[in-house]
């Protein structure tokens, strides 16, 4: 009888926990960035930061609508090339995750948006600063962190008010992120009373800009800024020392404000020239930034870029649109996320009706010993 009683007992502890098993919910978040090719250390760290975020959701136990849910991250290379990103854009839809972070780059970014937006797909950027995103009228596409209008002004203020630049030349990528952050500094230097000595194009796979470099030398401008990513700033601080250029200011936007462009200058003493500016406080000023970062070194050391931060907020963002919506059907929960007021590492994010961030902060950042050290 003992016996019989333990095997209904033990079948019914089975039954309850089938039941238990069976309310849970496997959800699929994607995470688009370049993860090889010359940005690749760009794509791992915002990669490693949404990683972070799902492995944080899925210790706390996250239910949504009564059911416990498993996080997963479907993690996806654009190689930085929009073909291939709106085939993955596309492959995600397909999928049927239930949102994106991602992608990284501008000039990606804006053509998948349009793929997001017409299967249903809520999209927030950790990255992408272009701001024709925000402006094609797609449904649930968001950036977490400022523009490039608010970057590439904000460096010409810098440059005439802090520097009393009098004179700069203008270098480009040509790139959906390089040339407008370019043309937006260009038209505020100019308001500001700088005078634009000359205006160069490269492009995203360029490393000799010696032509370039010589040509905007014989002008003598007191600024260079550079609209674009750091595998051409490296290269390029490194020939305007060998050029003997080391008195001419370097500016650029958050592409430039990476750990690695020290590596990829080749200790040229022109780093010590740059000042960039990225699109959100400096991480020891964010809400949780300091706290945070430690985490993300143990975790991943000597991989920290500049984006991770936004990465994590903006899986955490889409996790919380959920449980306010009660339901992880991007239909029900995508426009919860307009109505966002979440307390981030990065900031309290919270939308405005295009898309874009209420408060944008951004940073100034200088380089230091080898090491980035923010300004304000």
């Amino acid at each position: 009888m003992k016996t019989k009683l333990n095997l209904i007992v033990g079948a019914a502890a089975l039954l309850w926990a089938g039941a238990g098993m069976a309310q849970e919910v496997v959800v699929k978040i994607g995470h688009v960035a370049p993860t090889s090719g010359g940005q690749a250390h760009y794509g791992k760290d915002n990669e490693n930061g949404a990683r972070l975020a799902v492995e944080d959701l899925n210790a706390k136990g996250v239910t949504v609508g009564g059911k416990k849910v498993k996080f997963e991250l479907v993690a996806e290379d654009d190689a930085a090339d929009a073909k291939q990103g709106t085939a993955v854009a596309q492959k995600l839809c397909d999928m049927k995750v239930a949102a994106v972070v991602g992608h990284l780059n501008s000039g990606v970014t804006i053509p998948a948006s349009k793929i997001y937006s017409e299967c249903g797909l809520p999209m927030i950027t950790p990255s992408a600063t272009n701001p024709k995103l925000t402006q094609n009228g797609y449904k649930n596409i968001y950036r977490i962190l400022a523009n490039d209008n608010a970057l590439g002004a904000g460096l010409a203020f810098y440059a005439s008010g802090t520097l009393g630049a009098k004179t700069a030349a203008v270098i480009d990528d040509r790139t959906g992120y390089g040339q407008p952050l370019a043309e937006i500094f260009k038209k505020t230097a100019e308001a500001k009373g700088i005078k634009i000595v000359a205006h160069e194009y490269t492009n995203d796979k360029a490393t000799d800009f010696t032509a370039i470099l010589t040509s905007i030398k014989s002008k003598k401008p007191d600024v260079i800024f550079y609209g674009g990513m750091d595998p051409q700033a490296g290269p390029m601080l490194r020939q305007m020392e060998q050029l003997g250029m080391s008195n001419v200011k370097f500016l650029g936007g958050d592409g430039i404000c990476t750990t690695e462009i020290v590596k990829l200058s080749g200790g040229a003493k022109t780093i010590e020239n740059v000042t960039c500016a990225e699109g959100g406080a400096s991480i020891q000023k964010m809400p949780g930034g300091t706290a945070w970062k430690a985490r993300y070194d143990a975790k991943y050391p000597g991989q920290f870029q500049v984006y991770s931060p936004y990465s994590y907020d903006a899986t955490m963002v889409i996790a919380d649109a959920m449980q306010r919506a009660g339901s992880t059907d991007p239909k029900v929960f995508g426009p919860e996320i307009a109505k966002s007021n979440y307390k981030g590492v990065t900031t309290q994010v919270q939308f405005d009706g295009s898309g874009e961030l209420k408060v944008p902060a951004m940073t100034f950042i200088v380089f230091r010993d080898g090491k980035k050290s923010p300004l304000n």
